[in-house]
């Protein structure tokens, strides 16, 4: 790996790294080996093709992972792609909890990056689910038929903030807790505000 290719201001992840430092390392230096650009995004490296976002790295407390932003397309021909939670539609992740595990995957990990690499060069978009098939909850759409200005400033957010929403009130089993979430973020929602911001 050319020291070049690395990016400075991408080496604190790795410097900080303590449980899965030699992980991490052979993680960057397998991405790195596939010709991509390594970037800083939302606190870890992230490796791109053309400011188009392919694999990232992140870690976690029970393992490390690669993170295809669009594997829900690649071929999961050794079937280690896992999807990490049933509300993520379009990135999957390769977990690894050891340093053998990647090293033994080395040559499978370069085949999943270009394939990656290929789905960006071809323009492919995951079909993703459109927000009015997300199901609201019976609490919320009470609260959007008796407060207009709810409605309306619900509508007027990005579908991604108004998904973020839908599923955190839907979530808790029971009525009480989604009735709680709901006025919490109300005043959010009539400002305009993500769940998150």
């Amino acid at each position: 790996m050319s020291e070049n290719m690395k990016n400075p201001k991408v080496d604190f992840f790795f410097d900080k790294a303590n449980k899965w430092n030699e992980e991490l390392v052979l993680m960057r230096k397998i991405a790195l080996e596939c010709q991509l650009t390594e970037e800083l995004k939302w606190g870890s490296p992230c490796y791109t093709l053309q400011n188009a976002n392919i694999v990232l790295i992140h870690s976690f407390k029970e393992y490390c992972a690669f993170l295809f932003f669009k594997g829900a397309l690649l071929k999961d021909t050794d079937n280690i792609l896992v999807q990490q939670s049933d509300n993520v539609q379009a990135a999957r992740q390769i977990r690894f909890t050891n340093l053998r595990e990647i090293t033994d995957l080395k040559a499978v990990l370069k085949t999943y990056i270009y394939q990656a690499i290929e789905i960006e060069k071809a323009g492919l978009k995951v079909d993703m689910k459109k927000t009015s098939e997300f199901p609201v909850c019976d609490e919320f759409q009470k609260k959007l038929d008796e407060m207009p200005e709810l409605q309306k400033s619900f509508s007027a957010l990005t579908p991604g903030r108004q998904r973020a929403y839908l599923l955190n009130f839907s979530q808790p089993k029971q009525a009480k807790t989604r009735e709680s979430r709901i006025e919490k973020n109300i005043p959010n929602i009539l400002n305009g505000k993500g769940l998150n911001d």
